[in-house]
This record gives structure tokens, sequence and C-alpha cells, in this order.
């Protein structure tokens, strides 16, 4: 548990952060141009937090937390997205690496249907979590239960006419796209200390809560239709620059408190991914740990090619240092491919590049278990 003291002042403080941290404008994105498909799968349909966020949040009329202003996608070729980095987020990367055309469209941007959808959409939504409790003190949020139901009850029906349209069945054919789920940092950042389920629950008995609720998620995708899933594990968020800051850890070190909260579900999440095979029949699942992968840039740094790892990228706001979201047309680093972070608390483009390329092609078990998704796309052709 974190000592009551930290604990105490991280949620006072993160509360105040969390309460400045709407901004303004609004913009889609349409995505690049269109290319030949790749042989390696369908699409991908992706649900989750503001790691996979693509710019859903840019399209609600009072978002808990957007992105859609620089010097967020400072590196992307559209500009401002609603991305929570300097570029590309991992699902970005990753249908990079299987050869996509265009982008993964956001499911709330008005331009999402039709033929955009055959490739994937994009459910996930900044400060959403897996329980439905989760979101910032102020605004509005998609939660994961309400991602999976736009899945089913506006996509699903317009993508079984398109298939049709295309000489696919259905069934077949949602066979071969990748269900990509990042999401469980917020229920323990926003949820269980900011909302101060800490003083009343064990992290013990909420991580079971989390795992039982998450396993639901995923049966239910599952008796919709999907069949390879990508699970991404929580990040180390005990080495944040926000909780760090917040937490005054001792010589910029992490704080193992914290990161404990994230190690607990993601060893539940790893362990998944061995036992839902005979609850959901035919599925395939791959579990991506981020977790390590950025701990192991953390600690090695010169050796990944990365300089800084404890402070953001971005001038965030407030500008003491403790705020979570880059401040506004605010300072920014210059040599953004060194840093871990961009803002208080989000991967920058060189991370999420390089959870990608793990996810897709590492034959380590420790970073892609207990296959990679190139392997997994080929299960079950």
């Amino acid at each position: 548990m974190v000592p009551p003291k930290a604990s105490s002042r991280f949620i006072i403080l993160l509360s105040f952060i969390m309460l400045g941290s709407l901004t303004n404008p609004c913009k889609g994105e349409h995505g690049g141009g269109r290319g030949e498909a790749g042989d390696a799968g369908r699409g991908v349909f992706v649900f989750g937090s503001s790691l996979v966020d693509n710019g859903n949040n840019n399209f609600l009329p009072e978002p808990g937390v957007r992105a859609d202003y620089a010097p967020y996608g400072l590196d992307f070729p559209a500009g401002p997205s609603g991305r929570f980095s300097n570029g590309k987020n991992p699902v970005d990367a990753l249908a990079e690496l299987l050869k996509l055309p265009g982008r993964v469209p956001p499911f709330l941007d008005p331009t999402t249907t039709g033929d955009r959808i055959l490739h994937g959409v994009n459910y996930a939504s900044g400060g959403s979590g897996i329980l439905d409790e989760t979101r910032p003190t102020r605004g509005t949020v998609i939660s994961l239960n309400q991602q999976i139901s736009n899945f089913e009850r506006v996509t699903l029906p317009q993508l079984t006419t398109q298939l049709g349209r295309h000489g696919g069945r259905h069934s077949a054919e949602l066979h071969k796209y990748l269900f990509v789920v990042g999401t469980g940092g917020n229920d323990y950042l926003l949820n269980y200390y900011l909302g101060g389920v800490a003083n009343t629950v064990s992290l013990q008995d909420f991580t079971a809560l989390l795992t039982s609720t998450f396993v639901s998620q995923l049966k239910k995708l599952h008796g919709l239709g999907a069949r390879k899933f990508v699970l991404l594990s929580v990040q180390p968020i005990g080495c944040v620059p926000v909780v760090k800051a917040l937490l005054h850890a001792a010589n910029g070190s992490c704080v193992e408190a914290i990161n404990e909260a994230a190690l607990l579900f993601n060893r539940n999440l790893s362990s998944l991914v061995d036992n839902m095979g005979q609850q959901m029949p035919g599925s395939h699942l791959v579990y991506v740990n981020s977790y390590t992968i950025i701990t192991d840039i953390i600690q090695n740094p010169t050796q990944r090619g990365f300089t800084e790892t404890s402070l953001g990228c971005c001038e965030t706001s407030p500008t003491n240092g403790n705020g979570v979201l880059c401040k506004k047309e605010g300072r920014v680093c210059e040599d953004r491919h060194a840093y871990v972070f961009f803002d208080g608390l989000h991967p920058t483009e060189a991370v999420n590049l390089r959870i990608a390329e793990k996810a897709y092609g590492s034959p380590r078990k420790d970073e892609a278990y207990p296959i990679n998704v190139k392997q997994l796309l080929r299960r079950g052709l």
C-alpha cells in the first residue's frame, strides 16, 4: 500500500490537476492515403484509454481530458489530432506494421462510416477505465463498457453490410481482425487513489474486481465474434513524471508502491492469456508487456537510445512540473526522440514505436506472451 501521508498528498494534488485539465478546440482526423491492404489481417478494433485514444474525446461535448491542441501532435502528419503524444500512439505504429491502408478512424468522427470502417475503428477514450466509475473529476469519458456497446450497436451492423458488399461473410471475416485493448491505469490513478477507494478497499480486492470485470468484457467481445486479442499491460505508473513529482520520489526513482498496483493487475492479465482459451473457444490472446518494455528503457536509457527518463518533454499545466497534460502552446523539448514521456503521464512517439515493434515481432515472452502479434495473425487461418 502507498504510505498514508503520501497517498493523501497524491490524491489532493492530482485532484487539483485534473480539475484544470480541460482544453478547447475540437479537431477531427481523416487519416492518411489508402494503399494496398496487408495480407496480415483485415484490420484493428481498438478499445481503451488515452494511451490508445486517437481523437474520440475531441467529439465529446464536455470531455474530461483532450489532446487536440499544440504541442500534442507536433510530430504527427495531421498535427494535433487528439492523440496524447507528440506523434503516433502504439496502435498507429502497429497498424503500419500490419500494412493497413490509412489510419484506423476514431468512432465518434462523423465520417467513420461506410468503407472507412472496413479496416477497423478506434473506440478508446482518454480518462476512461475498466470500471464505469473511472473518470476524471470533471467532464465525460467513454467507459470500456460503452466502447464495447458502440462496437456492438453501431459498427457491427454496418460492418456486416460492408463485408457483404465486398464478398465476405461477417462471422468468417471478423476472425481476421485484431481486437486491441489497452486500459487499467486510470482505474488505479483516478479511481482507486484519487477517488478515495483506497480508504476502504484493499489493493488486492480492487485488483480482483478489475480483473473479473475485464474478463466479462473480453467475453462480451468474444460473443460478438472477436477471436484475436492483443492485451496491453498497464504501464509503470509509478514512474510517470506526475506521480514522481507529486510524491517527491527520492533521487528521481520510481514510486514502487504505485508500481505494485500495476504489477498486480498485469500478473492477472498475463494469466488470463493462459486461462481464457477454455472460456472463449477458438480465441487467441497475446499479452504485450509494455510495463517491462518501458521499464527496460528507464533502466537502460543509453543502450535504448534515450537520455531523459524522469521529466516530460512538454511544459505541463500547472507549470510547477506536477501537471498531467501539456500546457496549451507551452514549451516543448527539441530532442523528443530522447524522452520517455511527452507530458506528465503519456509516452513519446519513440516509446510507442518501440512498444508496437515489440508487440509485433519480439521473440521474448517477457515482452509478448505467449506469442507475438505476427504469429497471432497466422492462428486460425
